[in-house]
């Protein structure tokens, strides 16, 4: 048997897979995420530990004695910084913190041919302008940094004693030169840093450690291989078998996702879509990101005193196909794809007399799936057309979402047996191929289809109309 960890933003998810790779086991527990100024999201380090080591525990004991190899996954972009002692010099600062949006600028002033190397415009989100803003607000704890490594890097730097990392997590941080798989001198340099900061690079199915011995007797496990992993959303397309050209995901967790993978580096960073290695050797992939998907749904469901998304869902579920003229515009954070604006908020807009709870909830689902159009028109700006979605992530539970999401992208949904469980059981896949030496299209299968939804024309038409409007009310809002 093989464990899987995903450290998300809102959680710490385990996932055991068994010998034929169903899903064993699982368990989870909550994190919190600190927001001391607007714009800002940080976490404390010290709960990813204790996250996962509650979310382990919670699998039965004799299935924790049996496993034989553990892969780590992810939330990308975010900034541990450890000192000379490994020890964290502050809170890090997360993938959906929009502090640094200056040091961007400053970035690719610093380095000219940031985007060619990297493959990306420079973002808040992304891990080397967060660097830029602790040296210029924090100098003393910038001279003090000895390491930086990613969210589930410092987990394992908990678990196994290494400092590594894997090639789709690197490839968020803005140091790697995507296509040549390695740090880029130039872009640490524009940072103030060099590659001793860094961890080792590895291929996502590599071990990169073993367990520490207390960590082995804590869970009741030996001290079995420690795979490289995956970024969230690399992890997570190998959850479900995307690992060849063209093959496509959509994710509804925290963020939202339009994931395709590619057999080159294809950069395109004109249009926000972001071009970074795959977890496994030659395989690279190009991704719409939106920094608000399910988080809308939770956030919502507080502001309408409903007690969980699920009654959000049922909510949304009764204004019918009809519901009125409301709009959502889901930029609690800020937005990536396609805007690339940290400082974009939400709103929701077109209210009156007729408005309804219910109306309001059916206009956050429907603004979700208006700004996944607007990742995928991206995509295939961008030359990455999907044909059709795998879906996965904690949204997927939610079918009416699944029409919604379908009508206003023209694509078919192909929601897959144990698709909710996300990229832990990518990470589980990747320790199997770690332990095994197994090649990647034995283990790396596509689950069987449980659902397709094809797109609904008559919703799709009655959609269009709200999607112009939605694509047209961004820049009016910018402007406020």
């Amino acid at each position: 048997m093989f464990l899987g960890i995903d450290l998300g933003t809102s959680g710490v998810k385990a996932v055991v897979i068994a010998p034929d790779g169903t899903v064993a086991a699982q368990g989870a527990a909550p994190l919190a995420v600190s927001r001391p100024r607007p714009g800002w999201s940080e976490q404390d380090p010290a709960d990813w530990l204790r996250g996962a080591d509650l979310a382990v525990g919670a699998i039965p004991a004799d299935i924790r004695a049996r496993v034989r190899g553990v892969g780590l996954a992810g939330q990308m972009h975010g900034a541990v910084l450890l000192d000379a002692a490994d020890r964290p010099l502050r809170p890090a600062i997360l993938w959906n913190d929009g502090r640094s949006e200056a040091e961007c600028a400053e970035l690719e002033r610093r380095e000219p041919r940031a985007r060619a190397i990297t493959g990306n415009l420079a973002m808040p989100g992304f891990t080397a302008p967060k660097l830029l803003w602790v040296a210029g607000h924090e100098p003393d704890v910038f001279a003090r940094t000895a390491t930086v490594l990613l969210p589930k890097d410092y987990l394992r730097l908990c678990l196994t004693g290494d400092k590594a990392t894997d090639m789709s997590d690197a490839a968020g941080t803005l140091w790697l030169d995507t296509g040549g798989r390695h740090w880029s001198e130039a872009m640490l340099a524009a940072t103030g840093l060099s590659e001793a900061h860094m961890p080792a690079l590895f291929e996502g199915s590599e071990a990169t450690g073993v367990l520490r011995a207390d960590v082995a007797q804590r869970w009741g496990m030996a001290r079995v291989p420690v795979a490289a992993g995956a970024g969230d959303n690399a992890a997570g397309a190998i959850g479900v078998g995307v690992i060849g050209e063209g093959d496509a995901l959509l994710s509804l967790g925290t963020s939202g996702v339009l994931f395709v993978a590619t057999d080159s580096f294809r950069p395109n960073p004109a249009g926000a879509v972001h071009a970074f290695c795959h977890c496994l050797p030659g395989l690279w992939h190009q991704m719409a990101v939106h920094l608000s998907a399910a988080s809308c749904a939770d956030w919502a469901a507080g502001q309408l005193g409903l007690d969980g998304p699920g009654t959000l869902f049922e909510l949304a579920a009764s204004a019918g196909a009809e519901a009125g003229e409301e709009l959502f515009l889901p930029y609690l954070g800020g937005e990536r794809t396609p805007h690339n604006d940290p400082a974009i908020r939400a709103a929701w807009l077109g209210l009156g007399h007729l408005t309804t709870p219910a109306r309001l909830a059916r206009a956050v689902l429907e603004g979700v799936a208006f700004a996944f159009a607007d990742g995928l028109a991206a995509l295939e700006g961008a030359g990455a057309g999907p044909k059709r979605l795998a879906v996965i992530g904690g949204g997927a539970r939610s079918r009416l979402w699944g029409e919604i999401i379908a009508a206003a992208l023209g694509l078919p949904l192909d929601y897959l047996a144990g698709g909710e469980v996300g990229p832990a059981l990518g990470a589980a896949r990747l320790a199997r191929m770690a332990v095994t030496g197994e090649d990647a299209a034995a283990v790396c299968m596509r689950p069987p289809v449980r659902e397709t939804l094809l797109p609904d024309p008559a919703l799709a038409a009655r959609l269009a109309p709200k999607l112009a409007r939605f694509r047209a009310a961004y820049p009016a809002l910018r402007t406020l």
